[in-house]
């Protein structure tokens, strides 16, 4: 493909997996153009770095740059009949999906792919930050914006690339990476694979994708992950394990786990050697998610004590487990957490960071199909909280489903109906949390949509009550 992403035009600039491809063509000195359907941070930043970017899909954005794209992007997300794609067909342009041009980017470097069901994004951002304190450089792109530099991706000076590698739609088949790693296979995502079945084959077949010589990274803990390293050993491909249930000499073994606050401390052996990984954002599926990049980082070649000093150095993804601030001694956070595991997971981490005060919950179901399939699982897991708001779906790229609303899953939370609350006015949402904490409470909102606004509001509306 050399020479083919000269001149590129991303359809859906601003999104996180767009923008990151974006940011590394910009590096490398390729001329960028793009549109979206409204304007954001993203598209600002991209602008600044010399992108020429449109708001609103025409067929003339196409002429954005001179003498026109040598290719047009896109996602998954783009329908056949957006005018771009359209106009690029009738102009005989070559389409790539976006996983195509991201492969492309990864040319001439040694590639490590993060896959699995949940914790791609956390793990690594993980290994990427650090590889960066180890002085590699990496090039990467991420699905969030590190805390550190703000950035979901870099065009390194390192040979390395570190991608997260993306299931939903299998897009991830067109990487060759040469060191893999899956955290856990967990049904998801069926609105496109269609079945369970379906959905664990994509990930043996994201395996079969390993360059020879290369390595499987794989959570002893999870047992789709598990069974997926089985597999893998018994066709040739290397394998090294993490987690509590790991056991071999080349395998990361986690010991025990302590919660300090909002800082996770797991004491962890690899063969035979006891050390301490640190991780500074909470919850123990956090720290195994440390241990998949510490294995990944000695893969690529960075020193033991550097790798595990980096990785405490690693502080946090956007929306993922994020701070929004204090107000009225309410501590709010904003997490992307939904699926269920994933709300599982980050209520059981929020409970130790309250110090005490209840754990309150706003719950945004992500899309009609996931609703409908994971109901009663999301309201087992979000009873893990003490006071639990349930908004209505955000549909993302669905219609809208008769029968299939966010009462589906508050119905599903057992726990005394005055401590459940479903609230389908979203306008309506931050003064209910605000009526319903008080001093010393955390409130988590969660989910993939725009819940990810109430946070700041909630702030706002407490620093009003209380006069601030």
């Amino acid at each position: 493909m050399d020479g083919l992403l000269d001149r590129a035009h991303l359809v859906g600039i601003g999104g996180a997996g767009m923008s990151g491809i974006a940011r590394i063509l910009l590096a490398r000195g390729k001329a960028v153009s793009g549109s979206d359907a409204k304007e954001s941070r993203a598209n600002l930043a991209l602008r600044a770095q010399g992108a020429k970017i449109a708001v609103g899909q025409a067929a003339a954005n196409l002429d954005l740059l001179d003498g026109g794209p040598t290719a047009v992007v896109v996602s998954t997300a783009i329908k056949a009949d957006n005018p771009e794609l359209v106009a690029a067909g009738e102009r005989g342009l070559r389409v790539l999906h976006r996983s195509e041009a991201l492969a492309a980017l990864m040319t001439g470097h040694r590639v490590a792919c993060v896959a699995g069901t949940h914790g791609k994004t956390s793990t690594t951002s993980m290994l990427t930050v650090a590889l960066q304190q180890c002085r590699m450089d990496p090039s990467f792109a991420i699905g969030g914006d590190l805390n550190e530099s703000g950035a979901n991706a870099h065009h390194g000076t390192g040979g390395a690339f570190i991608a997260e590698a993306d299931e939903s739609d299998g897009s991830f088949l067109v990487f060759s990476p040469s060191v893999a790693v899956v955290t856990n296979v967990e049904a998801d995502h069926l609105d496109h694979h269609g079945t369970v079945e379906a959905y664990t084959a994509v990930f043996d077949r994201f395996v079969e994708r390993i360059e020879p010589g290369g390595v499987l990274i794989a959570c002893a803990d999870d047992p789709g992950s598990a069974a997926l390293a089985t597999s893998a050993e018994t066709a040739g491909v290397r394998v090294r394990r993490y987690g509590r249930a790991a056991a071999a000499a080349e395998d990361l073994v986690l010991l025990d786990y302590q919660a300090e606050g909002v800082v996770g401390v797991a004491k962890v052996a690899l063969g035979g050697e006891e050390f301490e990984l640190r991780v500074a954002v909470p919850g123990e599926h956090m720290a195994v998610n440390a241990m998949a990049a510490y294995l990944a980082g000695l893969e690529l070649g960075a020193p033991a004590a550097e790798l595990a000093a980096g990785i405490g150095a690693f502080g946090g993804v956007r929306r993922r487990f994020e701070s929004k601030g204090v107000a009225g001694g309410v501590w709010v956070f904003d997490d992307y957490a939904h699926h269920p595991t994933e709300v599982a997971a980050q209520l059981a981490a929020a409970r130790p960071a309250a110090f005490g005060g209840r754990v309150v919950v706003v719950f945004q179901p992500h899309m009609y199909s996931r609703t409908a399939t994971f109901a009663t699982e999301f309201g087992a897991a979000l009873a893990a909280a003490d006071e639990v708001v349930v908004l209505d779906v955000f549909g993302a790229r669905e219609e809208p489903v008769p029968g299939v609303s966010g009462a589906l899953v508050a119905d599903a939370v057992p726990l005394p109906p005055e401590r459940v609350h479903y609230e389908p006015a979203f306008d309506k949402a931050t003064t209910l949390v605000a009526d319903l904490v008080r001093d010393g409470d955390l409130v988590i909102t969660m989910g993939a949509g725009d819940v990810t606004m109430l946070g700041p509001e909630v702030i706002t509306e407490l620093e009003r009550r209380a006069g601030g």
